[in-house]
């Protein structure tokens, strides 16, 4: 995955207990949320069915009842590409085939059968840099150069997934915007993500609502998009490939306004100045 321009990924949790949008569980819902995302813009959806952060266990019965139905019918009803994030093999194989293209894969292949399957299926694989945070909070992470751990631990993981039979073009890495880090760490990770772009591999930013954003402007969790559109504009500007964000609309424009800046789209209705 090579893309030309900043992607906006939008995110559909199916959870009961996620931390920003968790409770659409009725599959009607879910699916008209999916769709909302599309006609405003998203380029692609990001489906969850599980917690990333701390949180009850669900098994993969579960999991798979709440995910591949959503897949199914949001395959069915748009044409954009369909991204799941899961740590199970099996889940991950069941919802590339009823239409999933992009596994994104949080856990930095803990279960090194995610890269096979993603192989198996031709897909896209997402590798992020947790910094040991599985489902848990981090506690003092320490790192000598947080820039350095996240592209060393890339390079592992990549080498891993082509191991396993993934096309070296459908790699994407992820920093982990709080993942296993402090506030420090994360804005740091933005501030130089022009060193993480020139890694050469396409680069995914999820920095949507999260304590980055809440903790750097002392904001609940209802009062962060503007923060986080601020880390969208900044991520698309220095380069990277996708945005991930709960709220697409805002974001389709913040990054369009970007790569007019840059020079990366022309303006849509360009008139001032310009009548006779």
């Amino acid at each position: 995955m090579n893309p030309e321009r900043c992607l906006v990924m939008g995110i559909l949790n199916r959870t009961p207990d996620s931390f920003f949008d968790g409770g659409r569980m009725a599959l009607t819902d879910a699916v008209a949320h999916g769709i909302a995302m599309v006609e405003q813009g998203a380029d692609i959806i990001d489906v969850g069915a599980v917690k990333a952060g701390p949180g009850p266990h669900v098994d993969e019965a579960e999991e798979i009842a709440r995910l591949i139905p959503l897949v199914r019918e949001l395959k069915s009803a748009t044409q954009i590409p369909l991204s799941i994030e899961t740590s199970s093999p099996r889940v991950a194989e069941e919802a590339f085939e009823v239409g999933a293209s992009i596994l994104n894969d949080v856990t930095g292949l803990a279960d090194p059968a995610l890269a096979k399957v993603c192989a198996g299926a031709q897909g896209t694989i997402v590798l992020m840099h947790h910094g040991g945070q599985l489902r848990g909070r981090p506690r003092h992470p320490r790192y000598e150069d947080v820039v350095v751990d996240v592209i060393e631990t890339w390079k592992r993981l990549a080498d891993e997934a082509v191991s396993a039979g993934v096309d070296p073009g459908s790699i994407v890495v992820d920093p982990g915007l709080d993942f296993g880090k402090t506030t420090f760490h994360s804005l740091e990770l933005v501030r130089r993500l022009d060193e993480l772009v020139a890694c050469g591999w396409p680069v995914l930013v999820a920095p949507s609502n999260k304590d980055v954003v809440g903790e750097t402007l002392g904001l609940p969790l209802d009062q962060r998009l503007e923060g986080t559109l601020a880390l969208v504009a900044l991520s698309a500007q220095k380069g990277a490939a996708i945005v991930r964000v709960h709220d697409v609309r805002p974001a389709v424009r913040a990054v369009a306004m970007v790569e007019a800046v840059v020079g990366h789209r022309p303006p849509v209705a360009p008139l001032r100045g310009l009548w006779d």
